[in-house]
Protein backbone atom coordinates (compact mmCIF):
# COMPACT_ATOMS: atom_id res chain seq x y z
CA UNK A 1 0.00 0.00 0.00
CA UNK A 2 1.36 3.75 -0.33
CA UNK A 3 1.90 5.64 2.54
CA UNK A 4 0.10 8.97 3.21
CA UNK A 5 2.25 11.20 1.53
CA UNK A 6 2.50 8.81 -1.81
CA UNK A 7 -1.22 9.25 -1.92
CA UNK A 8 -0.72 12.73 -1.67
CA UNK A 9 1.11 13.04 -4.25
CA UNK A 10 -0.02 10.76 -6.88
CA UNK A 11 -3.32 12.70 -6.15
CA UNK A 12 -1.53 15.35 -7.07
CA UNK A 13 -0.28 14.05 -9.99
CA UNK A 14 -3.45 12.98 -11.46
CA UNK A 15 -5.22 16.50 -10.48
CA UNK A 16 -2.11 18.54 -12.76
CA UNK A 17 -2.43 15.87 -15.56
CA UNK A 18 -6.29 16.48 -15.89
CA UNK A 19 -5.99 20.30 -16.02
CA UNK A 20 -3.27 20.12 -18.27
CA UNK A 21 -5.18 17.74 -20.77
CA UNK A 22 -8.51 20.65 -20.12
CA UNK A 23 -5.91 23.19 -21.43
CA UNK A 24 -5.27 22.03 -24.23
CA UNK A 25 -8.51 20.40 -25.54
CA UNK A 26 -9.69 23.87 -24.86
CA UNK A 27 -7.21 25.34 -27.18
CA UNK A 28 -7.61 23.21 -29.88
CA UNK A 29 -11.20 23.27 -29.75
CA UNK A 30 -11.15 26.88 -29.47
CA UNK A 31 -9.97 26.94 -33.18
CA UNK A 32 -10.29 23.73 -34.88
CA UNK A 33 -13.54 22.50 -33.43
CA UNK A 34 -14.53 19.42 -31.49
CA UNK A 35 -14.33 15.94 -33.49
CA UNK A 36 -11.60 13.87 -34.68
CA UNK A 37 -7.79 15.76 -34.63
CA UNK A 38 -4.25 15.41 -36.32
CA UNK A 39 -3.67 12.24 -34.05
CA UNK A 40 -4.40 8.83 -35.27
CA UNK A 41 -7.01 8.07 -32.98
CA UNK A 42 -7.92 10.75 -31.18
CA UNK A 43 -11.04 13.03 -31.10
CA UNK A 44 -11.90 15.95 -28.63
CA UNK A 45 -14.74 17.82 -27.37
CA UNK A 46 -15.99 20.56 -25.67
CA UNK A 47 -19.69 21.33 -24.57
CA UNK A 48 -20.45 24.58 -22.82
CA UNK A 49 -24.73 23.88 -22.47
CA UNK A 50 -25.53 20.62 -21.30
CA UNK A 51 -26.10 17.70 -23.75
CA UNK A 52 -29.59 16.56 -23.88
CA UNK A 53 -30.32 12.66 -24.60
CA UNK A 54 -28.59 12.00 -27.84
CA UNK A 55 -27.94 8.72 -30.07
CA UNK A 56 -24.24 7.68 -30.72
CA UNK A 57 -22.18 4.33 -31.65
CA UNK A 58 -19.40 3.91 -29.09
CA UNK A 59 -16.40 2.00 -31.39
CA UNK A 60 -13.92 -0.23 -29.47
CA UNK A 61 -12.20 3.26 -27.40
CA UNK A 62 -11.09 4.63 -24.17
CA UNK A 63 -13.16 7.71 -22.49
CA UNK A 64 -11.41 10.26 -20.52
CA UNK A 65 -13.34 13.20 -19.00
CA UNK A 66 -11.14 15.91 -18.07
CA UNK A 67 -13.66 17.90 -16.35
CA UNK A 68 -17.00 17.12 -15.80
CA UNK A 69 -19.37 13.81 -16.33
CA UNK A 70 -20.63 12.00 -19.24
CA UNK A 71 -23.59 9.27 -18.79
CA UNK A 72 -24.33 6.54 -21.05
CA UNK A 73 -26.95 4.33 -21.39
CA UNK A 74 -26.68 0.84 -22.99
CA UNK A 75 -29.71 -0.74 -22.99
CA UNK A 76 -31.23 -1.00 -19.39
CA UNK A 77 -27.75 -0.51 -18.20
CA UNK A 78 -26.33 3.08 -17.05
CA UNK A 79 -22.25 3.73 -17.45
CA UNK A 80 -21.23 7.32 -15.98
CA UNK A 81 -17.59 8.45 -16.50
CA UNK A 82 -16.04 11.57 -14.92
CA UNK A 83 -12.84 13.40 -13.77
CA UNK A 84 -12.46 9.78 -11.51
CA UNK A 85 -13.51 6.90 -14.34
CA UNK A 86 -13.21 6.25 -17.64
CA UNK A 87 -15.29 4.74 -20.01
CA UNK A 88 -13.52 1.50 -22.16
CA UNK A 89 -15.74 0.14 -24.88
CA UNK A 90 -14.76 -3.01 -26.60
CA UNK A 91 -17.65 -3.15 -29.43
CA UNK A 92 -19.36 -1.02 -31.79
CA UNK A 93 -22.55 -0.05 -29.56
CA UNK A 94 -25.43 2.43 -29.85
CA UNK A 95 -26.18 4.10 -26.87
CA UNK A 96 -27.72 7.30 -25.26
CA UNK A 97 -25.38 9.77 -23.91
CA UNK A 98 -26.14 12.99 -22.01
CA UNK A 99 -24.13 15.69 -20.47
CA UNK A 100 -26.62 17.46 -17.47
CA UNK A 101 -24.08 20.26 -16.50
CA UNK A 102 -22.16 22.07 -18.50
CA UNK A 103 -21.26 25.87 -18.97
CA UNK A 104 -18.98 28.57 -20.14
CA UNK A 105 -17.56 29.26 -16.42
CA UNK A 106 -17.34 25.20 -16.08
CA UNK A 107 -16.92 23.49 -19.67
CA UNK A 108 -17.65 19.77 -20.17
CA UNK A 109 -14.14 18.75 -21.76
CA UNK A 110 -13.25 15.21 -22.51
CA UNK A 111 -10.95 12.79 -25.45
CA UNK A 112 -11.96 9.95 -27.13
CA UNK A 113 -8.97 7.29 -28.55
CA UNK A 114 -9.70 4.60 -30.74
CA UNK A 115 -7.97 1.57 -29.69
CA UNK A 116 -5.75 -0.01 -32.18
CA UNK A 117 -7.22 -3.78 -31.29
CA UNK A 118 -4.10 -5.13 -33.56
CA UNK A 119 -1.55 -3.76 -31.36
CA UNK A 120 -3.87 -4.73 -28.02
CA UNK A 121 -3.86 -8.15 -29.27
CA UNK A 122 0.52 -7.86 -29.49
CA UNK A 123 0.44 -6.30 -26.28
CA UNK A 124 -1.67 -9.24 -24.58
CA UNK A 125 0.58 -11.86 -26.20
CA UNK A 126 3.83 -9.81 -24.97
CA UNK A 127 2.23 -9.64 -21.20
CA UNK A 128 0.88 -13.56 -21.38
CA UNK A 129 4.40 -14.22 -21.90
CA UNK A 130 5.16 -12.84 -18.92
CA UNK A 131 2.10 -14.40 -17.04
CA UNK A 132 -0.06 -11.60 -16.61
CA UNK A 133 -3.69 -12.66 -17.10
CA UNK A 134 -6.73 -11.61 -16.59
CA UNK A 135 -10.53 -13.65 -16.71
CA UNK A 136 -12.65 -12.78 -19.15
CA UNK A 137 -16.77 -11.57 -18.38
CA UNK A 138 -18.97 -8.81 -18.61
CA UNK A 139 -20.18 -6.23 -20.86
CA UNK A 140 -18.39 -4.94 -23.42
CA UNK A 141 -18.70 -1.24 -21.95
CA UNK A 142 -17.14 -0.86 -18.58
CA UNK A 143 -16.10 2.24 -16.34
CA UNK A 144 -12.79 1.81 -14.30
CA UNK A 145 -10.61 3.75 -12.18
CA UNK A 146 -8.15 6.88 -13.80
CA UNK A 147 -5.37 6.15 -12.18
CA UNK A 148 -1.53 8.23 -12.51
CA UNK A 149 0.42 6.03 -14.93
CA UNK A 150 -3.00 5.99 -17.22
CA UNK A 151 -3.40 9.47 -17.50
CA UNK A 152 0.17 10.27 -17.81
CA UNK A 153 0.45 8.78 -20.95
CA UNK A 154 -2.91 10.25 -22.17
CA UNK A 155 -1.53 13.47 -21.24
CA UNK A 156 1.53 12.63 -23.62
CA UNK A 157 -0.78 11.77 -26.16
CA UNK A 158 -2.68 14.98 -25.79
CA UNK A 159 0.76 17.20 -25.90
CA UNK A 160 0.89 16.24 -29.67
CA UNK A 161 -1.89 18.29 -30.63
CA UNK A 162 0.63 21.37 -30.10
CA UNK A 163 3.70 19.56 -31.24
CA UNK A 164 2.30 18.09 -34.58
CA UNK A 165 6.61 17.27 -35.51
CA UNK A 166 6.36 14.41 -33.10
CA UNK A 167 3.37 12.60 -33.99
CA UNK A 168 4.02 9.95 -36.61
CA UNK A 169 7.31 8.98 -34.34
CA UNK A 170 5.70 8.94 -30.58
CA UNK A 171 1.60 8.41 -31.83
CA UNK A 172 2.40 4.95 -31.78
CA UNK A 173 4.51 4.45 -28.90
CA UNK A 174 2.03 6.20 -26.07
CA UNK A 175 -0.32 4.41 -27.73
CA UNK A 176 0.87 0.80 -27.18
CA UNK A 177 1.57 2.19 -23.33
CA UNK A 178 -2.43 3.40 -23.21
CA UNK A 179 -2.93 -0.07 -23.86
CA UNK A 180 -0.36 -1.81 -21.56
CA UNK A 181 -1.97 0.23 -18.54
CA UNK A 182 -5.35 -1.10 -19.54
CA UNK A 183 -4.65 -4.33 -19.69
CA UNK A 184 -2.95 -4.28 -16.22
CA UNK A 185 -6.67 -2.91 -14.68
CA UNK A 186 -9.40 -3.48 -13.34
CA UNK A 187 -11.37 -3.54 -16.81
CA UNK A 188 -8.37 -5.29 -18.68
CA UNK A 189 -10.83 -8.53 -19.26
CA UNK A 190 -13.18 -6.31 -21.67
CA UNK A 191 -10.00 -5.72 -23.87
CA UNK A 192 -9.07 -9.23 -24.03
CA UNK A 193 -12.60 -10.21 -24.83
CA UNK A 194 -12.67 -8.68 -28.14
CA UNK A 195 -9.10 -9.55 -29.23
CA UNK A 196 -8.96 -12.89 -28.24
CA UNK A 197 -9.51 -15.26 -31.76
CA UNK A 198 -11.78 -18.33 -30.95
CA UNK A 199 -13.08 -17.39 -27.59
CA UNK A 200 -16.97 -16.79 -27.70
CA UNK A 201 -16.79 -13.24 -27.60
CA UNK A 202 -15.04 -13.28 -30.91
CA UNK A 203 -17.90 -14.94 -32.00
CA UNK A 204 -20.26 -12.60 -30.64
CA UNK A 205 -18.30 -9.55 -32.42
CA UNK A 206 -18.97 -11.12 -35.58
CA UNK A 207 -22.60 -11.13 -35.30
CA UNK A 208 -22.67 -7.88 -34.00
CA UNK A 209 -20.49 -7.13 -37.71
CA UNK A 210 -23.18 -8.47 -39.13
CA UNK A 211 -26.47 -6.89 -37.59
CA UNK A 212 -24.55 -3.43 -37.83
CA UNK A 213 -23.54 -4.13 -41.56
CA UNK A 214 -26.84 -5.50 -42.35
CA UNK A 215 -29.30 -3.75 -39.48
CA UNK A 216 -32.04 -2.84 -42.08
CA UNK A 217 -32.62 -6.21 -43.38
CA UNK A 218 -34.70 -9.00 -42.22
CA UNK A 219 -32.40 -10.93 -40.25
CA UNK A 220 -33.18 -14.48 -37.98
CA UNK A 221 -31.65 -15.08 -34.46
CA UNK A 222 -31.00 -18.65 -36.53
CA UNK A 223 -29.03 -17.07 -39.34
CA UNK A 224 -26.69 -15.30 -37.05
CA UNK A 225 -25.92 -18.08 -34.78
CA UNK A 226 -25.08 -20.50 -37.66
CA UNK A 227 -22.75 -17.87 -39.36
CA UNK A 228 -21.33 -17.41 -35.85
CA UNK A 229 -20.34 -20.93 -35.17
CA UNK A 230 -22.49 -21.05 -32.10
CA UNK A 231 -26.13 -22.46 -30.84
CA UNK A 232 -29.16 -19.86 -30.58
CA UNK A 233 -29.19 -20.06 -27.10
CA UNK A 234 -25.43 -20.11 -26.70
CA UNK A 235 -25.56 -17.07 -28.88
CA UNK A 236 -28.59 -15.16 -27.20
CA UNK A 237 -26.86 -16.03 -23.55
CA UNK A 238 -23.46 -14.40 -24.07
CA UNK A 239 -25.00 -11.50 -26.76
CA UNK A 240 -26.69 -10.66 -23.78
CA UNK A 241 -24.12 -10.98 -21.47
CA UNK A 242 -21.79 -8.48 -23.62
CA UNK A 243 -24.27 -6.11 -25.31
CA UNK A 244 -26.77 -6.12 -22.35
CA UNK A 245 -29.16 -6.60 -25.39
CA UNK A 246 -30.97 -9.86 -27.51
CA UNK A 247 -29.53 -9.50 -31.07
CA UNK A 248 -33.01 -8.13 -32.26
CA UNK A 249 -33.13 -5.72 -29.51
CA UNK A 250 -29.79 -4.36 -30.53
CA UNK A 251 -30.81 -4.87 -34.28
CA UNK A 252 -33.49 -2.35 -33.13
CA UNK A 253 -31.74 0.04 -31.46
CA UNK A 254 -29.35 0.27 -34.44
CA UNK A 255 -32.41 1.28 -36.79
CA UNK A 256 -33.91 3.50 -34.32
CA UNK A 257 -30.05 6.08 -33.82
CA UNK A 258 -30.07 5.89 -37.79
CA UNK A 259 -33.58 6.69 -37.61
CA UNK A 260 -32.64 9.29 -35.76
CA UNK A 261 -30.09 10.57 -37.56
CA UNK A 262 -31.81 10.83 -40.74
CA UNK A 263 -34.13 13.08 -39.39
CA UNK A 264 -31.87 15.40 -37.74
CA UNK A 265 -29.21 15.77 -40.05
CA UNK A 266 -30.51 14.94 -43.41
CA UNK A 267 -34.20 16.28 -42.99
CA UNK A 268 -35.98 13.00 -43.57
CA UNK A 269 -39.68 12.48 -41.92
CA UNK A 270 -40.61 9.83 -40.19
CA UNK A 271 -42.19 7.84 -42.26
CA UNK A 272 -39.01 7.74 -45.24
CA UNK A 273 -36.65 7.36 -42.26
CA UNK A 274 -38.67 4.51 -40.84
CA UNK A 275 -38.64 2.72 -44.17
CA UNK A 276 -34.99 3.91 -44.67
CA UNK A 277 -33.99 1.53 -41.92
CA UNK A 278 -36.08 -1.79 -42.57
CA UNK A 279 -39.69 -0.53 -40.46
CA UNK A 280 -42.71 -1.74 -42.44
CA UNK A 281 -44.85 0.20 -40.57
CA UNK A 282 -44.86 3.52 -39.34
CA UNK A 283 -47.24 3.69 -36.25
CA UNK A 284 -44.68 0.70 -35.16
CA UNK A 285 -41.58 2.98 -35.36
CA UNK A 286 -43.02 5.64 -33.94
CA UNK A 287 -44.10 3.60 -30.89
CA UNK A 288 -40.35 2.36 -30.51
CA UNK A 289 -39.15 5.56 -31.01
CA UNK A 290 -40.85 7.19 -28.17
CA UNK A 291 -39.97 4.20 -25.98
CA UNK A 292 -36.48 4.78 -26.85
CA UNK A 293 -36.63 8.38 -26.82
CA UNK A 294 -39.24 9.66 -24.64
CA UNK A 295 -41.17 11.54 -27.70
CA UNK A 296 -42.49 11.22 -30.81
CA UNK A 297 -40.37 11.47 -33.53
CA UNK A 298 -41.25 15.21 -34.88
CA UNK A 299 -41.27 16.25 -31.27
CA UNK A 300 -37.63 15.15 -30.26
CA UNK A 301 -36.21 16.34 -33.23
CA UNK A 302 -37.66 19.53 -32.73
CA UNK A 303 -36.08 19.53 -29.54
CA UNK A 304 -32.81 18.52 -30.25
CA UNK A 305 -32.98 21.22 -33.49
CA UNK A 306 -33.53 24.04 -30.76
CA UNK A 307 -30.77 22.89 -28.08
CA UNK A 308 -28.23 22.77 -31.34
CA UNK A 309 -29.30 26.14 -32.25
CA UNK A 310 -29.09 27.66 -28.67
CA UNK A 311 -25.51 25.97 -28.33
CA UNK A 312 -24.80 28.01 -31.78
CA UNK A 313 -25.42 31.02 -30.37
CA UNK A 314 -23.81 30.50 -27.36
CA UNK A 315 -20.58 29.71 -29.25
CA UNK A 316 -21.10 32.68 -31.47
CA UNK A 317 -21.49 34.85 -28.70
CA UNK A 318 -18.42 34.02 -27.03
CA UNK A 319 -16.26 33.77 -29.70
CA UNK A 320 -17.40 37.35 -30.03
CA UNK A 321 -16.76 38.11 -26.96
CA UNK A 322 -12.99 36.37 -27.24
CA UNK A 323 -12.54 38.01 -30.88
CA UNK A 324 -12.38 33.94 -32.49
CA UNK A 325 -13.30 33.62 -35.52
Amino acid sequence: MLAKNEEIDRSEEIRLARAEIARIVDRYCATQGDGPTPVPGLAVGRATAPIPPTSYVFEPSLCISARGSKRVRLGQETFVYDEDNFLLTTFGLPSIIEVSQASDATPYTALQIELDLPMARQVISDLDVRGIVSHPGGPGMATGPVDADLLDAVVRLVRLLERPGDIPFLQALVHREILYRILLGPTAARLRQLVQIGTQTSRVARAIERLRRDFTKRLSVDELAEESGMGVSTLHHHFRELTTMSPLQFQKQLRLHEARRLMLNEDADAASAAFQVGYESVTQFSREYRRQFGAPPARDIKAMRSAVAADQQSRTAREGRTGLH
